[in-house]
């Protein structure tokens, strides 16, 4: 089985139910903790040719007080933000070869490993 990533923040609630079930299913993943912040390189490779607005946590407050979703930012100014502010990147990521999931849905997650 390829190698999966699994973005997280160990203090959100998702994350932890992610992850909980990646255990109980004995799926392996690299942790990357996001509270340590993603470069905007990272970033911009992380979202390739998707749409970066589906990145972004439309729960968080900066999202709110910017307006986003009225005024979504250009791909540049929305990673840049998702860099500089961890919590504006949609939690848990994960990541299996070319397919990303945003969030947590436990059938999206059984398909993706296979399971």
């Amino acid at each position: 089985m390829e190698q999966m990533d699994f973005y997280q923040k160990p203090n959100c609630s998702t994350c932890r139910k992610a992850k909980k079930w990646l255990v109980e299913n004995g799926v392996k993943a690299k942790e990357i903790d996001l509270n340590q912040g993603l470069s905007e390189a990272e970033i911009d490779a992380l979202i390739g040719q998707r749409d970066y607005l589906k990145f972004l946590n439309f729960r968080n407050e900066l999202y709110r007080e910017m307006k986003m979703k009225a005024n979504p930012p250009s791909r540049a100014e929305a990673i840049r933000l998702m860099s500089k502010h961890p919590n504006l990147i949609r939690r848990p990521l994960l990541v299996r070869g070319s397919k990303i999931l945003l969030g947590f849905d436990e059938e999206e997650y059984r398909e993706a490993v296979g399971g």
